[in-house]
């Protein structure tokens, strides 16, 4: 298996490693995901841009799924994430927060050869969104940096509802806690 060193200093799959055609995402194996991960290294995309997004999301965290290769994924969206932390839009800290929170909400075992990595990865995420608060952050930002710390610290529910939290849902949910 071909490692790489990572951006965050530890290792992580390489991009051309043929493990990946062993790995399974929503629609089959893997072998297509490096070339998705590869897009990211353009950080950050252009407003309105879907891809590489909408395939990664589609393949790697489909309807609440996560699969073996949403783990070797990971460590290159957040190495992407780590090489400027104040331009990478929401999705950086989100995607990885949601497939921390599937993998905790449906019991999903990491492959062992991919833990140590996947686990090394989030616990940066703290660490990058620190490295990310003096820009402006709007609502959705917010929900993302603050699912991903919650995540990265292995509270996959609190990061949940952080990411489904808004103004609106924060009034309702204040309103049905202190009437209680």
């Amino acid at each position: 298996m071909s490692r790489r060193g990572s951006r965050l200093g530890g290792t992580m799959l390489s991009l051309d490693d043929a493990r990946w055609g062993e790995l399974k995402h929503a629609y089959g194996n893997a072998s297509d995901i490096p070339e998705l991960l590869k897009q990211l290294s353009t950080l950050p995309a252009a407003i309105g841009e879907v891809e590489p997004w909408f395939s990664l999301w589609s393949s790697l965290a489909h309807q609440g799924d996560v699969y073996s290769a949403s783990f070797a994924a990971v460590p290159h969206v957040i190495a992407a994430l780590a090489e400027n932390p104040m331009k990478a839009d929401s999705t950086y800290f989100q995607f990885p927060a949601w497939v921390e929170c599937c993998r905790a909400n449906k019991g999903v075992p990491i492959p062992d050869d991919l833990m140590w990595d996947y686990k090394e990865a989030l616990s940066q995420l703290p660490y990058l969104v620190a490295k990310a608060s003096t820009r402006p952050w709007d609502e959705g930002f917010l929900q993302c940096a603050f699912g991903a710390i919650a995540a990265a610290k292995g509270q996959a529910s609190v990061a949940e509802a952080v990411m489904e939290l808004n103004s609106e849902t924060a009034e309702k949910f204040l309103e049905w806690f202190f009437d209680k």
